[in-house]
């Protein structure tokens, strides 16, 4: 009851942010976890990128790629304002390794999709399936989520793009985006992003090296403005992906305290906001997963 009442409270505080959420924190080693609306599938945008990376390293590990191997990278389009591969003017040769570090530590969507020239979605699934990792979906490249409303509108009518992005959200009937459309995009629950990171972290049917790469990886990752504010301290490492699609907010990542405990951690929201810029969202958003974060952890203490 006293859960009911907490997760209650955290609900209106987010929904006073204009924001819905679904986010699970998870004790890596007790297994205790408290949660809003963990199995709700949501668009996931760049979060489709760590079971990608996964596969690509874990094939790696074993052989069956050379990490050292220069891949082809077609030119991108530099006014598209995306960081990366995806800025540069002309082709270029990336090594298999670089490509994983641009895809998570910047979310660099080239070097996704030159990675997914590699494992295509479904040998991705199939890795997923084999982990025991059920409810990621890798459907599509992640070129097309430079396909959206938003692309078209000049940037002063960018608040159109996200109204198009709010009003349109039928979970029943689809999306009229369909990079928001469940049926036919990337998606994901809060607790299946869990379960790959648990995975991850615990080596459990994951090679170890490619585990370690890819923790290595999120722990360097330079896109830190939504949860890290409010969890990262002196005595507290985040390792983390986000995820940001017109009105999507999410992070997934794990804090590691120096006492050795560990939480993994994992905020997927849908904004109401039509706004590109919402500090007020992603510090609600913050300050929901750190009062949850810390409710697990008094738990164990």
């Amino acid at each position: 009851m006293r859960d009911a009442r907490f997760l209650d409270a955290v609900r209106t505080d987010l929904a006073e942010a204009g924001l819905r959420a679904s986010i699970v924190v998870r004790d890596l080693d007790s297994g205790r976890e408290l949660d809003i609306d963990g199995d709700v599938a949501t668009p996931s945008a760049s979060l489709a990128k760590l079971p990608i990376a996964l596969a690509v390293l874990t094939r790696v590990a074993d052989g069956r790629l050379d990490g050292a191997t220069p891949i082809p990278v077609p030119a991108g389009d530099p006014s598209a304002g995306l960081p990366g591969t995806t800025r540069f003017r002309y082709p270029s040769r990336i090594a298999i390794d670089d490509l994983v570090s641009l895809a998570l530590t910047i979310s660099d969507n080239g070097a996704a999709d030159a990675l997914l020239a590699l494992v295509s979605p479904d040998e991705v699934m199939a890795d997923l399936d084999r982990l025991g990792v059920h409810g990621i979906e890798v459907r599509h490249p992640f070129a097309d989520l430079s396909d959206t409303p938003l692309e078209r509108f000049a940037p002063e009518e960018a608040h159109l793009a996200h109204t198009l992005a709010i009003r349109g959200s039928a979970p029943a009937r689809g999306h009229p985006i369909r990079q928001l459309d469940i049926a036919r995009t990337n998606t994901g629950t809060a607790r299946a992003f869990t379960d790959l990171l648990t995975v991850i972290w615990l080596e459990r049917g994951v090679h170890p090296e490619a585990a370690a790469r890819l923790r290595e990886h999120l722990g360097a990752n330079l896109v830190r403005h939504r949860l890290a504010p409010d969890i990262v301290t002196d005595d507290t490492a985040w390792s983390s992906k986000t995820g940001t699609l017109l009105n999507l907010r999410h992070e997934a990542g794990v804090a590691e305290h120096t006492d050795g405990s560990r939480f993994a951690i994992v905020a997927l929201s849908t904004s109401e906001v039509p706004a590109s810029a919402q500090p007020a969202a992603e510090a609600a958003l913050g300050a929901a997963a750190r009062r949850m974060h810390e409710r697990v952890r008094e738990a164990g203490g």
